[in-house]
């Protein structure tokens, strides 16, 4: 699995786990949802440190929270 994968699939858990819909993650954390839905689509596959933090801070979720899953243990190497 690539990074880009495992973090659409955690954000959407953890949207399903809070019983919220994504439109309203971009709305509690601040980030566009223009954005938002380019990663969740997968048309960002480089997401900024910065943008996942405050994705992190509309969750109520620690950054390493949001990586301490089984996702993100084997990604691919992105540079060959």
């Amino acid at each position: 699995m690539r990074i880009g994968e495992a973090v659409r699939e955690r954000i959407y858990y953890l949207c399903d786990e809070r019983n919220i819909t994504v439109n309203m993650l971009a709305t509690r954390s601040g980030v566009t949802q223009s954005t938002l839905n380019n990663i969740v689509g997968g048309r960002n596959n480089s997401t900024t440190v910065a943008t996942l933090q405050k994705l992190c801070d509309g969750l109520g979720i620690s950054i390493i929270e949001f990586f301490s899953n089984d996702l993100f243990k084997n990604i691919e190497q992105e540079v060959k």
